[in-house]
């Protein structure tokens, strides 16, 4: 070692994730295995945390999809599957559905765990111990980066199983949630035109659906909360009439 060269301090505290134990706990029990191996191998072989923190993320969308019978394929990689996952997670427990503001700020909260996501597929690819081979010597990272990359997977690993045990029951399907919404389907197809491509003609509401299901979410609860906001609004001259 150089002189005035620092040497990182042994990783000694035995890191445990405790978002990932609740869900095993919860019924992810097939996850274990790679939970034990992570918290083992930040100390002992962080370039293998990178793999096992990416896998294991994946491995938790998957069950989630499957569980609540979301279609996903294969080949989908890890920022698809999560993107799939929160898509069609209920963020906001049922007697919060409808607030726009909190709504916004849990996409917020959502772009920074992609972020993460992406991070650790970066890493694993950079520095992970497994990862495709290279023909130039990886950066050896130590036990301080391998913990950020594990603890950032259990934070993202928590939240999902957390948020789908909130309401386990499986989600309807895509075309029933959809067609449950006929006025504000016509709202949005009145207000857009019918898009045409060629001889095709698309309602905007559907493409909507389809394309961006959180933002048709979030319009639909502004919709539905109009009509109450208009009741509220007493009209002049029917105020006028009232008073005595």
């Amino acid at each position: 070692m150089l002189e005035g060269e620092l040497m990182a301090e042994p990783f000694t505290s035995p890191f445990i994730m405790h978002g990932a134990r609740d869900a095993i706990a919860g019924g992810l029990v097939h996850v274990e295995q790679q939970v034990q191996s992570i918290e083992q191998a930040v100390a002992d072989n962080p370039g293998l945390a990178f793999d096992l923190a990416k896998t294991l993320v994946e491995s938790v969308c998957r069950a989630v999809l499957s569980e609540r019978s979301i279609a996903y394929t294969a080949d989908d990689d890890l920022p698809k599957l999560f993107k799939t996952a929160t898509t069609y997670l209920p963020l906001l427990p049922p007697t919060a559905s409808g607030a726009v503001e909190t709504r916004e700020s849990i996409k917020k909260t959502l772009s920074g765990l992609s972020t993460a996501i992406q991070g650790i597929c970066e890493l694993r690819n950079q520095c992970g111990f497994a990862s495709h081979g290279s023909d130039k010597a990886r950066p050896v990272m130590e036990s301080v980066q391998a913990l950020m990359a594990a603890e950032a997977a259990d934070t993202i690993v928590g939240f999902l199983h957390r948020i789908h045990r909130q309401d386990r029951t499986p989600s309807a399907s895509p075309r029933a949630q959809y067609d449950d919404n006929t006025e504000f389907n016509d709202s949005v197809d009145e207000a857009h035109g019918m898009i045409r491509i060629y001889d095709v003609e698309f309602r905007p509401s559907e493409v909507l659906f389809q394309m961006e299901p959180e933002s048709y979410r979030v319009y639909l609860a502004e919709f539905e909360r109009e009509p109450q906001e208009t009741e509220d609004i007493v009209p002049e001259a029917d105020a006028a009439e009232e008073t005595p």
